[in-house]
């Protein structure tokens, strides 16, 4: 599926952005949840949007419930 726009604009890429950049974009309101491994478990860590390590959990539903309790919107890293 393309998902261009349909004038075929080019996107502007975003790795010129700063911390504070990220900030206004809800950086401090998103957490992401992504499959990791614990002591050879399976797991789901839960970091900030920024990359820091918040928690972990041992399923994906648990670990969103954990960030919506936090009053952070979850979002998945495959």
């Amino acid at each position: 599926m393309n998902t261009n726009p349909s004038d075929n604009r080019s996107v502007t890429p975003v790795s010129g952005l700063t911390v504070e950049d990220f900030l206004v974009l809800g950086a401090d309101t998103t957490a992401f949840v992504k499959a990791i491994e614990i002591d050879g478990r399976a797991a789901y860590g839960i970091f900030s949007a920024l990359g820091q390590p918040l928690g972990y959990a041992d399923t994906r539903a648990v670990a969103q419930v954990a960030v919506r309790q936090n009053d952070l919107e979850p979002a998945s890293v495959h």
